[in-house]
């Protein structure tokens, strides 16, 4: 089943498990909103709305508010020295369609929850493994800086054997002017 959706100002084709960035809209995260104004409901027997499906409305799960790309719009009007610079970011919302209700119908099923962060192993020492993994690398690379520091203090003798560069070459005196 599939459903056209129109928020925004703008219309939407979605499925359930949906993702979409639409134009923000009210609701916390993590919380359901129903969006009223479906266009057309499809599956077997689609249903077109005229201009909106009555009793039809789609239940999404808010995930997040953030802003969009920015976006600079920049006029300039050649010869007359004039330009304008304005640039602005779209505030966003992200949210995933959980289903589509038809008849009036209440939203069944309820925000994911959320996943628990896995915790990292921890060694007698008290030390995580990644701690461990990252100290021969950061010694490693001590070495390549100290290596990199002897090899340019080797080359150093070798320049100031060169020829002292040449002297800029010395101006003209201006001319003098005519006297009337």
């Amino acid at each position: 089943m599939f459903a056209v959706i129109k928020t925004g100002g703008r219309q939407y084709r979605v499925v359930p498990d949906d993702v979409l960035e639409i134009t923000k809209i009210a609701g916390d995260v993590g919380t359901i909103v129903q969006l009223g104004e479906v266009m057309v409901v499809g599956g077997d027997t689609p249903v077109l709305g005229v201009p909106f499906v009555k009793g039809a409305s789609v239940a999404a799960e808010v995930l997040d508010h953030k802003r969009g790309p920015k976006v600079i719009s920049f006029k300039k009007r050649r010869r007359k020295n004039s330009k304008r610079k304005r640039g602005y970011r779209d505030e966003i919302t992200l949210i995933r369609v959980t289903e589509i209700l038809t008849d009036g119908k209440a939203p069944s099923i309820g925000p994911r929850p959320k996943k628990a962060k896995v915790e990292k192993p921890v060694d007698a020492d008290g030390e995580t493994d990644t701690k461990q993994a990252k100290k021969p690398a950061a010694k490693k690379a001590a070495a390549a800086k100290t290596a990199g520091k002897a090899k340019a203090a080797a080359k150093t003798p070798a320049k100031s054997e060169k020829a002292p560069a040449k002297k800029a070459a010395a101006k003209k005196p201006a001319a003098k002017k005519a006297e009337k």
